[in-house]
């Protein structure tokens, strides 16, 4: 078995699928096992850390909230900055909003209009790409405050709700990596 497959079972493996939640008919994909298990916890962190330094990142975004679980250890172990991005309302001082829409409404996220430059190259990172909507804007977020897209990587890729077909016309040829396809 090559490492990237016993990678991928690992993290398989400590994903727990929670049925008709939050509704029926909604089968969750539940990442507190793999947080929990310092294994494979690591063997996250280390992948995608991996991307990190592979693609030049000089900074990470993680997306409320899981993406700031992931996104942290992963700044640190790639040495590089961390840069929480957070719903509307919930930062301090002077930011940068984008708004997007969801499948029914609207919603705003917000980032520290000094936490990125022009001479940034920022990876998002998130534990889900579901739709793409949260992970759209945050590029366009990244792109307004001058900064350049390194890429987009998740733990995991729900490939049949669309996101990957919405979110690659925003990143302009830059990488989208999904560690796991459910």
């Amino acid at each position: 078995m090559t490492e990237l497959s016993e990678i991928t079972t690992l993290l398989l493996s400590r994903i727990r699928d929670i049925p008709d939640h939050p509704e029926p008919g909604v089968m969750f994909k539940d990442i507190t096992p793999l947080l929990a298990d310092p294994v494979a916890f690591t063997a996250l962190t280390d992948a995608l850390a991996e991307l990190v330094v592979r693609h030049g990142a000089t900074k990470i975004v993680g997306l409320e909230a899981r993406g700031f679980i992931l996104g942290a250890p992963v700044a640190v172990r790639s040495g590089v900055g961390f840069v929480p991005v957070r719903k509307a309302g919930k930062l301090p001082g002077a930011t940068l909003g984008q708004a997007y829409d969801l499948e029914y409404g609207s919603a705003e996220i917000e980032v520290h209009a000094e936490d990125l430059s022009r001479h940034d190259r920022v990876m998002v990172i998130d534990d889900v790409l579901a739709t793409g909507g949260t992970a759209e804007a945050s590029v366009q977020l990244i792109r307004r405050a001058g900064a350049e897209i390194a890429g987009v990587s998740v733990l995991m890729e729900l490939g049949f709700l669309g996101g990957r077909a919405r979110l690659e016309p925003a990143l302009g040829g830059a990488p989208l990596e999904a560690l796991l396809q459910v």
